[in-house]
């Protein structure tokens, strides 16, 4: 098969997608098939070595970042680009991995070039409304972060605009990203969660659930006997204000409360990275709070083992793939109750998650796992057990077997 990618993030750049794209194609590229691949351009300072199968080409585009969160390319278009893509290509399938506007584009190629398209449900725009604020796009937010001040402006400027447009804007990339998701043939997501939230928001189309799947023989973890002592608490994604790790933070500082000497590791950067440091002081935990910031995540196998607990207090995950990443490496994890998380932390199995903000609870069910020898042992091997259903292997053939199926069924109907 010939499949052309169209993706608003990409390797070099570290996220959830641009490791699935990178681990799918891959794959599938060593079993015969080829792929084009069309992501933004980086600068040359940020590339990193990128090993892909000769069977995989990758067109870059140029773009501008978006002001209000810069790693958000504004991807500009390229006839000529696409055209070698698809059409020069031979593209049988087009699956976009994203609604930006390389996922504009590749609804553009496949009406333009009739071949037919699938597309994967990575990321709930409608939890990042944060980044349509005015104050953001105008960058007034980071002006704030040279002001005493500062932090509790900035909360009541989202106060404001929560009050008066959040609601607005949520539904509004609802009603955008479904309408454009329609265009496919089939739709992806990586759990069965997001497929009922999709089923809720009135998707049409058929939709087919495919982890993202982890590679096992790059994070093979075993079960954990008993925490450190001091305890070592992670977090490791995107810092980002969508992943709420002031929560964290704020959870940590409860945790000190009860054991003065636990730690909290964080590795990652992002846009939100400079404001949490500032919280950490404020809370007076900034000495035991470790910023790493970005770590190549070849070094994370190595890692995750190191840590007892992973936290995390997003509220928009599709799946988590870091989760997935601390759960195959044996931890235990203590999350929230929004969307897919619960799919992957399940209450009492390998730990818990905990109504969104509620950072007091994160705190009392992170105690109590590290107090609980016997329960932090069966959380930790049932962390194994429930990663290893994500097999990226087993993930690729489901993938593969779509594709073949999507493929088939359109040129059937359309000869």
């Amino acid at each position: 098969m010939k499949i052309a990618i169209f993706t608003d993030t990409f390797l070099p750049k570290i996220d959830g997608v641009a490791i699935s794209v990178y681990q799918f194609c891959n794959i599938l590229a060593e079993k015969g098939h080829e792929f084009t691949i069309c992501a933004p351009k980086y600068k040359e300072d940020e590339r990193i070595e990128i090993e892909l199968h000769p069977n995989i080409k990758v067109y870059r585009f140029k773009n501008a970042p978006l002001p209000s969160y810069p790693d958000v390319k504004i991807v500009l278009p390229s006839h000529k680009k696409i055209k070698k893509a698809v059409k020069e290509f031979g593209a049988e399938l087009i699956h976009l991995q994203t609604p930006g506007l390389l996922g504009q584009y590749a609804l553009m190629a496949s009406k333009m070039y009739k071949v037919p398209m699938v597309g994967t449900y990575h990321t709930l725009i409608s939890e990042q409304e944060m980044y349509l604020s005015l104050y953001r796009l105008l960058n007034i937010d980071k002006l704030m972060d040279y002001f005493i001040l500062g932090k509790k402006i900035k909360k009541n400027l989202e106060k404001i605009e929560n009050k008066t447009t959040g609601a607005i804007k949520k539904a509004l990339l609802w009603k955008y990203t479904n309408t454009f998701y329609e265009t496919c043939e089939v739709i992806i997501t990586p759990t069965e969660l997001i497929k009922k939230e999709l089923l809720q928001k009135g998707v049409k189309k058929p939709i087919a659930v495919i982890s993202n799947g982890i590679d096992f023989q790059m994070f093979e973890g075993k079960p954990k006997e008993r925490p450190n002592n001091p305890p070592k608490l992670l977090h490791v994604g995107r810092i980002s204000y969508e992943k709420n790790c002031d929560v964290i933070l704020r959870a940590f500082y409860e945790i000190k409360k009860q054991i003065p000497d636990a730690t909290l590791d964080i590795y990652g950067d992002g846009p939100a990275l400079k404001s949490l440091k500032i919280e950490a002081r404020a809370l007076d935990i900034y000495n035991s709070v470790i910023f790493h910031g970005f770590v190549d995540r070849s070094e994370l196998p190595k890692i995750y083992p190191l840590y007892d607990i992973f936290l995390t207090a997003s509220t928009m995950e599709t799946q988590g793939l870091v989760v997935l990443e601390a759960m195959s490496c044996g931890l235990p994890c203590v999350g929230v109750n929004s969307f897919a998380l619960p799919e992957l932390i399940q209450n009492d199995i390998n730990g818990y998650t905990v109504e969104p903000g509620d950072y007091k609870t994160i705190a009392e069910k992170t105690i109590e796992i590290l107090n609980d020898i016997d329960k932090f042992k069966k959380f930790s091997q049932n962390s194994i057990v429930i990663a290893r259903q994500h097999d990226i292997y087993e993930c690729a053939k489901k993938l593969e077997a779509l594709y073949e199926q999507v493929i088939e069924d359109y040129y059937k109907k359309n000869q």
